[in-house]
């Protein structure tokens, strides 16, 4: 096979600052330890997520010119309205300015306490927004997902037997829907199956329960389905995309992933009752229905992006070179989540530090340490993001420690990834050096954005 090349040329740049590791440390200390906290322009190579970060084409600048910036009825609304629709078949399609707003109206719309919502995995935001309403957020993942190690086409997979289980013991009535999130961000980016959707699917119209899918990563997942299951490898993305939507009852969308633009949501659905008590809540929190908290010049761009995306040579370019990414560090011996995700490569931070315990938050560390080593900014996707307190203070940790190498769309080149590879792999080669980290300062609600930490 030829080399994979990016199927796009550059036509502007923006330059990188370059900083000294002694600049770094410095910078890494008065920032409280917490990369989040590190200002970008002190980053030579930013991972730390993929959400707003790509890097628009020509035909979306153009399109941002054209946007009509009418405040009700735009034009450009009823371009997003049909792309959206194009994809999802969906009836109702309500824009927000990122997928967090589009949990917000629907989990405070359906929830409540004595709720409960059941996934594969929830991420942050997404059980922020369940837990802020009353409600409890309940991860059911396919056991080969929760082993890094181990192979397996589709870790990103809901164990169904596990659903329907937790249905008949909870009641249905205490279940207000069931969501797939493709990819599975918190389960290291990893493809659910088109199999494993209509199965899903399957017990939710034997209880009666409505399926979302949390579709921020749906044209790759979408790619993963055409590569490795059987019956889909001469069908198109978009063909793909069409069924796995088909199954579901609505959806929540951040357009910061796969829309691939730098803000933007939306909430779809085809139940006529519920997307009215939607929207009104949207005209409080985000704006009227036909731009819902975005510029017409965005909803345009998103438009664009949503044809740009399911562009098969795209695609094969964005999962090779995350791929090539995770092959030269697992060659160097780096644990990671395998086999490497459609977004991210995921470091297994148990494996890479197995002398650091879960409350001495060993992602954490790696995190730390890449930014030191090489400016590199990472984020820690373990018991500092999901760790929550027994009724005694004690740390219940995360399943996984894991640390996320998120990589922008279109904006690293070869010899950016080759870079990073150096960085993880030098990291690696110090980590009988590297210490814990305890919290000094933390909110009650994602403390991950905003905590500090000191060294131990």
């Amino acid at each position: 096979m030829k080399t994979i090349i990016e199927p796009f040329k550059i036509k502007s740049v923006e330059p990188i600052r370059f900083t000294t590791k002694e600049e770094r440390k410095n910078i890494l200390e008065t920032a409280g330890y917490n990369p989040f906290l590190i200002n970008a322009e002190d980053v030579l190579i930013d991972l730390l997520t993929d959400s707003g970060t790509s890097a628009m084409s020509s035909g979306q600048w153009a399109g941002i010119m054209r946007g009509d910036e009418s405040y009700a009825g735009a034009r450009s609304f009823y371009a997003f309205e049909s792309a959206v629709r194009n994809i999802t078949g969906d009836k109702f399609i309500i824009p927000t300015h990122q997928g967090r707003a589009a949990e917000k109206i629907i989990f405070s719309t359906l929830g409540g306490p004595g709720k409960y919502f059941v996934s594969n995995t929830f991420f942050d935001t997404t059980r922020a927004n369940i837990e802020f309403s009353g409600s409890e957020g309940v991860d059911l993942l396919v056991e080969e997902g929760k082993h890094p190690e181990q192979r397996a086409p589709f870790k990103g997979n809901m164990d169904v037997a596990a659903l329907d289980s937790f249905i008949r013991k909870t009641g249905k009535e205490n279940i207000p829907f069931v969501m797939i999130t493709i990819t599975n961000n918190s389960g290291g980016g990893q493809p659910v199956s088109m199999q494993n959707i209509r199965e899903v699917k399957e017990v939710c119209k034997k209880y009666g329960l409505p399926l979302f899918l949390d579709a921020c990563r749906f044209a790759e997942n979408a790619y993963f389905i055409k590569q490795r299951e059987k019956g889909f490898e001469n069908k198109s993305i978009i063909e793909i995309c069409r069924e796995m939507f088909s199954y579901a009852d609505g959806s929540t969308m951040s357009a910061k992933k796969d829309a691939l633009v730098n803000i933007g949501g939306w909430l779809s659905l085809n139940d006529e009752e519920l997307a009215m008590k939607c929207r009104n809540l949207l005209i409080v929190t985000e704006g009227f229905p036909t731009y819902g908290g975005l510029a017409g010049r965005d909803l345009e761009a998103i438009a664009l992006g949503l044809e740009e995306i399911v562009d098969e040579h795209y695609l094969q370019y964005r999962i090779r070179s995350v791929e090539y990414l995770g092959e030269k560090i697992l060659a160097a011996g780096v644990p990671i989540i395998e086999p490497p995700g459609g977004h991210a490569i995921y470091i297994d931070a148990k494996r890479f530090l197995p002398h650091i315990s879960a409350d001495q938050y060993p992602g954490q560390s790696i995190v730390c340490e890449l930014y030191v080593e090489g400016g590199v900014r990472a984020v820690e996707i373990g018991s500092v993001m999901f760790g929550k307190y027994d009724k005694n203070g004690k740390l219940i940790p995360s399943v996984m420690e894991l640390v996320r190498l998120a990589i922008p769309r279109r904006v690293y080149t070869q010899s950016h990834i080759d870079y990073v590879a150096e960085v993880v792999i030098e990291a690696y080669k110090n980590r009988n050096y590297m210490k814990g980290y305890e919290i000094t300062y933390e909110a009650p609600m994602l403390r991950h954005f905003t905590a500090k930490f000191k060294p131990i």
